[in-house]
């Protein structure tokens, strides 16, 4: 067997062949059966997996499965006052602008989430899509039943691997015992006060360019701010190392 991976200090048996390659631009005597990688993180695509995959889905067999096969993040708006008063102290000069435009990834104790937590952003593969792109928009609506300062959203994800097999940081489906990842959490600039029965209403967006990728996200209601990360201008993932 000729495995795939996107690491080269991955470990494979004795009876396989590695290779240490670009899966994106690696050409194999043959194509696969199965492509498993590993390129999930705290909100499912941040580390680039639809790009990877969608690059190496040339060496998969048209009947071929990929592992995992389809992933989703999800989003809550949630009061952390810990972890928003942690990013304002990380200048010792004062708060940096700069540091509301990234998300973190935060091992989230002592919160409230306003309201359920909501689909953001789902992939699948291999991707059939006539044209690919994995640029992304949505809007999502929340409402509060209390009265709380809104920091920012918790970001989540859980991936099919193959079938109904199922990996999740989601709240309500959080795998048993996983701690290879915690939630991400987007800040706003402006932490804003939310009263009982008030609509949340925020926008994210997954924008991709010829190097980069990138979230941009806004809110709308109860009190609109400015779009956080702006044209990439704070946070983004690049496309080539």
């Amino acid at each position: 067997p000729q495995p795939i991976h996107n690491s080269a200090k991955a470990v494979v048996s004795t009876q396989s062949t590695g290779g240490d390659s670009d899966m994106r631009s690696w050409t194999p005597p043959e194509k696969a059966d199965i492509l498993v990688s590993e390129l999930l993180g705290s909100f499912s695509d941040n580390e680039l997996s639809p790009e990877c995959l969608d690059g190496a889905q040339r060496l998969l067999k048209d009947d071929g499965v990929s592992i995992p096969c389809e992933y989703t993040s999800y989003l809550a708006p949630i009061m952390c006052r810990r972890v928003y008063n942690n990013i304002l102290k990380q200048n010792p000069d004062g708060p940096s602008p700069e540091s509301f435009h990234m998300g973190y990834v935060v091992r989230l104790k002592n919160v409230w989430v306003f309201d359920k937590v909501k689909p953001c952003f789902t992939f699948r593969h291999p991707n059939h899509a006539a044209v690919m792109d994995n640029s992304r928009h949505i809007s999502l609506e929340f409402t509060s039943d209390i009265e709380a300062l809104l920091h920012g959203f918790a970001g989540y994800f859980d991936a099919h691997l193959y079938k109904d097999i199922l990996i999740s940081i989601h709240p309500d489906t959080h795998s048993p015992d996983m701690f290879s990842w915690f939630p991400m959490f987007f800040p706003l600039k402006v932490a804003t006060l939310v009263r009982p029965g008030e609509r949340i209403l925020v926008d994210f967006w997954r924008v991709v360019d010829n190097v980069k990728v990138w979230y941009e996200w806004a809110l709308s209601e109860p009190q609109p701010q400015p779009i956080h990360n702006s044209e990439g201008s704070t946070y983004w993932i690049g496309l080539f190392s």
